[in-house]
């Protein structure tokens, strides 16, 4: 039996302890808040997080980090980005140095533009044997209802892969392994950025042309810059690519649609975020991939307006019409 310790207790780590103990193995959520132990533990809920979903047996939660850890084979990590570094520091030397990394962070860390799996392996020391991700079209909520879903373990390991895949397979939840773990990272936390810029024209009330023509411009961003980091272009029409880019960007139950969709409706980004439950990955991840796209000489014109309606104040209305006033050239 497979034993996950699963930080932290948010809507996808729970769903992702279900998904492990569905799949016959045992999850451990580790959480901040005490009333969210008693209610799993006694209750087999997370109302916080997961209304209406009622959790497997095998899966208990706890405020102590060692005790999470006590024999976890598996590290599952679903945090905000950027509270990963300070977090994974505390946390590491608890680890068994035979566990394995798991990484269901779709984000790109401000100041280093660093992946997370780039920062998992700098802060614990950890080979990249050791460490997998998990990427997809992957809404918490559908999947916790147990709706059908795919998903993509990627790592350059392949027993790796194949040990997260095994503990991750469900009737309900079918995963895939895959090697390319830069693209389908890149993905996930690209396509956050082009879902906060689908919710702002859906909020300014444009309608499936203009949605369908950012996912299409977008993924075609997303390829550019993981091509310049060595990624394999095929896997932006995959599951972590096009799959997970179309989700994000047309279900209101994608976080970073809903935060762009209340910009386009005419709320300020601080009426937004005070508003918001859950984070938006999207809002802080537009600046440190633009920054990664410049590096790379990469042009991502999608992400650079996002950013200046993010940080600079620009008008939504001011960026689509400059979006839309770029010189035409071939696709």
């Amino acid at each position: 039996m497979t034993r996950a310790a699963v930080f932290s207790a948010g809507s996808w780590g729970t769903v992702f302890a279900k998904v492990i103990a569905d799949a016959g193995g045992e999850a451990v959520l580790l959480s901040r808040n005490p009333s969210v132990v008693e209610a799993v533990n006694g209750r087999r809920r997370n109302p916080r997080h997961l209304p209406g979903v009622v959790l497997p047996d095998r899966v208990r939660a706890t405020l102590d980090a060692a005790e999470a850890l006590d024999g976890a084979a598996l590290v599952v990590l679903a945090i905000p980005s950027q509270s990963l570094r300070e977090a994974l520091t505390g946390w590491a030397p608890l680890v068994d140095p035979a566990a394995i990394y798991v990484s269901l962070m779709k984000g790109i860390e401000t100041g280093t533009s660093k992946r997370m799996t780039e920062v998992i392996a700098e802060v614990t020391g950890a080979g990249p044997e050791r460490i997998a991700l998990v990427s997809g079209p992957n809404l918490a909520a559908e999947i916790g209802q147990e709706q059908p879903s795919a998903t993509v373990v990627a790592s350059v390991s392949h027993d790796a892969a194949l040990t997260v895949q095994g503990a991750s397979h469900t009737p309900y939840l079918r995963p895939y392994t895959n090697h390319d773990v830069v693209g389908c990272e890149l993905g996930g936390a690209v396509k956050n950025v082009i879902a906060l810029a689908a919710g702002i024209v859906t909020g300014m009330g444009y309608g499936a042309n203009a949605v369908a023509s950012l996912i299409t411009r977008g993924l075609s961003e997303t390829a550019r810059l993981g091509v310049a980091l060595g990624a394999d272009p095929l896997t932006f029409s995959g599951l972590a690519g096009l799959g997970d880019l179309v989700a994000t960007c047309t279900s209101p139950l994608s976080r970073n649609r809903t935060f762009g969709e209340k910009l386009g409706l005419g709320m300020t980004l601080e009426q937004v975020t005070a508003e918001q439950f859950e984070v938006a990955e999207g809002v802080r991840s537009c600046r440190p991939l633009l920054y990664l796209a410049r590096r790379h000489d990469v042009d991502m014109p999608i992400i650079e307006h996002v950013e200046l309606v993010i940080y600079e104040g620009l008008p939504v209305a001011d960026a689509f019409k400059s979006l839309m006033s770029r010189d035409p050239g071939p696709e």
